[in-house]
């Protein structure tokens, strides 16, 4: 057995059932034992949280749009992955659209591997996509070491990643059951969001009624206007349709970015009857409420949207019980003109939100109120995306032979969200002036500090996870 080199210890360390005082002994960069707290070698280097503050696994987001290569103006690996470290995330998972080329064949994702390599202060792994056409390209992506597919069944957004129709995912769907790869998928259908549209577009500006002598106000402002365009059912009938082929195929199936209530019971049968399907929330959903977003403020604007206060509050009971399996980001940036902010224009700006770097002390605001623990955060956050891309040996948990991966974390402080914390490429998030709780203190990634309060430590120390390569 090796000395350890570094000793991270705490009173408040984050186990897979318990919080307690422990010592985490770290050898060539994994967790080589983990001691009663007084247990420090003599020779090692000693890290020793506050007495109020956490030490948790790294957290892991599986779902981040980095836009690099195409598209770095965006965002890009170097600043995606210096948000996610100073967010105590030591794993993203690269969306493969915005990018151009969508990672939709194996010289795509050889171009974003590329592209990727030198730039990154925590570890990346790579979604492939699923697209009309490219089902001769699945088994080469798979081979070459992306954690799995994503599908849109609706407009992507962007052209170079087409969504794909119930034939597509008939024919895609059994060489996906064939590699044992899982498809996520982004689950609202054109039916009900087109029907939705039509009618809203007849009531143009100019036509709204409002008070005499007054001009009648943009629709495009509202965002309750906006909410109309994206109806629950796009999403329930989506959700139906991939639990009946998830049925017929066999291929597991990840819901992303889930916001519909109505679709909840849907999932709970689903899963108790033994389909192979699982589902992730984000914290925008978790946090914000319809009824609070001021008309114009198109930083909110995200696709599904954000619902109503009871949604929320539903989708909170889900995330409890169950039915709801993780909290990932759905990080999604652009410049700051595509929000169209001074216009207030929902139905023209682009719909994303940037929220990299502020999951945990989201999650943990509000996790508070609804009286969660700490030990379901870091399932939520931690242990659960590690699992559903198949990391577990490495990710997710405070075990002896997993990576370390660390965050130190003091949950009793908050702190003011402005342009001068955040760490992405652009600014622009509707959480700016949110008071938030958590601060995220210190960030290891296999034991190599990469983050210490403001300042950046070691930068470029993240690997290109490939699965079944490192």
């Amino acid at each position: 057995m090796h000395q350890p080199e570094l000793v991270i210890r705490g009173r408040r360390v984050v186990t897979e059932n318990s919080v307690g005082p422990a010592s985490l002994h770290i050898t060539r960069g994994y967790i080589s034992s983990i001691s009663i707290f007084e247990d420090v070698p003599s020779g090692c280097d000693l890290i020793e949280a506050g007495e109020g503050s956490v030490v948790m696994p790294g957290l892991v987001d599986t779902h981040v749009h980095v836009n690099e290569p195409g598209r770095t103006d965006w965002e890009g690996f170097a600043t995606a992955t210096r948000a996610a470290a100073a967010g105590g995330v030591t794993m993203i998972v690269d969306m493969p659209l915005n990018s151009i080329p969508a990672t939709t064949t194996l010289v795509d994702l050889e171009a974003k591997l590329e592209a990727a390599r030198g730039k990154c202060s925590v570890d990346v792994a790579f979604w492939g996509g699923v697209v009309p056409g490219n089902t001769a390209e699945l088994a080469k992506m798979w081979g070459a070491g992306v954690v799995g597919f994503k599908c849109f069944l609706v407009h992507s957004g962007v052209d170079e990643f087409p969504n794909v129709s119930e034939k597509d995912l008939r024919e895609a769907m059994p060489e996906l059951k064939r590699l044992g790869a899982t498809l996520i998928v982004h689950a609202e259908l054109p039916g009900p969001i087109d029907a939705a549209n039509a009618e809203t577009t007849s009531f143009r500006p100019g036509t709204c009624p409002g008070a005499e002598g007054k001009a009648a106000p943009n629709p495009n402002e509202s965002y309750a206007a906006f909410l109309r365009t994206r109806p629950r059912a796009a999403e329930n009938e989506a959700v139906e349709l991939m639990i009946r082929l998830s049925g017929e195929t066999g291929c597991r199936i990840h819901i992303v970015h889930h916001s519909s209530a109505d679709a909840l019971p849907m999932l709970r049968e689903a899963k108790a009857s033994g389909v192979a399907i699982t589902a992730e929330s984000c914290p925008h959903y978790l946090h914000f409420a319809a009824e609070e977003i001021r008309d114009g403020a198109t930083e909110f604007k995200c696709c599904p949207p954000i619902r109503e206060r009871e949604n929320r509050e539903k989708l909170w009971e889900a995330l409890r019980d169950g039915t709801i399996d993780m909290v990932v980001s759905d990080h999604s940036p652009c410049p700051p003109e595509m929000k169209l902010r001074e216009q207030g224009d929902f139905m023209k700006a682009w719909g994303g939100i940037s929220s990299l770097q502020l999951r945990l002390p989201v999650m943990w605001t509000e996790a508070t109120q609804r009286g969660c623990t700490i030990n379901q955060l870091a399932e939520w956050l931690c242990a659960a995306p590690a699992r559903q891309v198949g990391l577990t040996q490495r990710k997710g948990s405070i075990r002896v032979g997993r990576d370390a991966d660390i965050v130190i974390w003091n949950p009793e402080r908050e702190f003011q969200v402005s342009p001068s914390l955040i760490h992405h490429r652009h600014k622009l998030t509707p959480y700016a002036g949110e008071i938030l709780h958590g601060v995220v203190e210190k960030t290891f990634l296999r034991g190599q500090m990469v983050y210490d309060g403001a300042e950046f430590v070691s930068a470029s120390r993240g690997q290109l996870v490939l699965r079944g390569k490192n």
